[in-house]
């Protein structure tokens, strides 16, 4: 399909640049393909959902896998950053680095706090092994894991996305905020944003309503940030990236589904991982690896009943996704209602609780 099929309008005010406080007063926007817009907010859940119903959210969790510091050559100093995405082994990792045309294989890279461009922490050293094409790097650290995953944690910064982190700096809020509650496997460079609405009190909420929650794991890499740069979706691919269904959850939704309830992917990400367990016949099974599943309309969802989600860019994969699920027509319509009430929208930004187009 024609990439251009899937743009829309959006002015840069939409885009938050903070979460809103508590996280269940974010809006949420129900969208019944064929019926009126129903206008709610997250703590609503409970009451919009039947007992039975299972929650399946992404326990991820976001390292601060950005580290600024210099590329050394002989006595020059000049500043770099990259962001991890890949760890290759104890020590090695991919990177996607900024800017690229400053690194070389052979680079010596020192990470860690600066200011007025002198290193004041020896911090952390790295040789550039290798270079993509695509701006990706291969990084040897001198240390190696866990001694390597300490120093990360102590001189990296979470990776916000572009569209925030470009119109205001990183700060500590963010550590948190840019975290869902239930955050558990580490591996991630991006939250799986729909989640960020969930608070204790809501998840005891849905318990006590009879709607069960259940875990799994997809890393989210940095290809969610990438644009569509073709014309055609087909000649777009997704990045490939890790994830889990542990044998108990793939037969708890499975037994769910049998019993009537409905299977709530809360993000896409954990749809996209579930769609990529589940058999032609819907059935859900264990799965760990990677995945690089591009969701656009004309794909036969198998088991995925209802969608939390956030609100995505124009010409996203995201919003590919969700017009596949609900139709494009119905989507464009919910954004254009979305926009002109006000709606937040992507990462810190409002949700959506979206049903399947009739015939799927």
């Amino acid at each position: 399909m024609r990439v251009d099929l899937f743009d829309f309008e959006l002015p840069e005010a939409c885009i938050a640049l903070r979460p809103v406080r508590p996280r269940d007063a974010a809006r949420l926007l129900v969208v019944k393909p064929g019926e009126r817009l129903a206008d709610h907010h997250v703590r609503d859940l409970p009451d919009l959902l039947a007992p039975g119903d299972v929650l399946v959210v992404n326990d991820t969790r976001v390292m601060p896998a950005e580290l600024h510091g210099e590329r050394l050559r002989g006595q020059a100093a000049t500043p770099v950053s990259v962001t991890l995405f890949e760890r290759l082994d104890g020590s090695r990792w991919r990177a996607f680095a900024r800017p690229g045309r400053r690194f070389a294989p052979g680079d010596r890279l020192r990470f860690g706090a600066s200011a007025e461009g002198a290193c004041l922490v020896a911090g952390l050293d790295a040789v550039v092994e290798a270079k993509g094409e695509a701006g990706e790097v291969t990084i040897r650290f001198d240390l190696a894991a866990p001694v390597l995953d300490e120093a990360i944690h102590a001189i990296g910064r979470m990776p916000l996305p572009p569209y925030i982190a470009g119109r205001r700096p990183v700060d500590a809020a963010d550590s948190a905020d840019y975290q869902t509650v239930y955050a558990a496997a580490e591996g991630a460079v991006a939250a799986p944003t729909a989640g960020l609405h969930f608070t204790d009190a809501l998840m005891e909420r849905l318990d006590a309503a009879g709607i069960e929650m259940r875990r799994v794991t997809l890393h989210v890499g940095p290809g969610t940030f990438l644009p569509v740069k073709a014309d055609d979706t087909a000649g777009h691919r997704m990045h490939a990236e890790w994830g889990t269904v542990a044998d108990d959850t793939a037969a708890a939704l499975n037994r769910a589904r049998a019993r009537g309830g409905r299977i709530v992917a809360i993000g896409t990400t954990s749809l996209r991982l579930l769609e990529s367990a589940a058999g032609t016949d819907g059935t859900i099974r264990a799965f760990s690896g990677e995945t690089s599943i591009f969701i656009t309309p004309g794909y036969r969802f198998r088991a995925v009943d209802l969608l939390m989600t956030n609100f995505h860019l124009p010409r996203s994969t995201l919003f590919m996704l969700v017009s596949a699920f609900s139709g494009r027509e119905t989507m464009l319509a919910a954004y254009r209602h979305a926009i002109d009430g006000g709606y937040r929208f992507y990462s810190y930004g409002d949700a959506s609780l979206l049903y399947p187009e009739a015939a799927r």
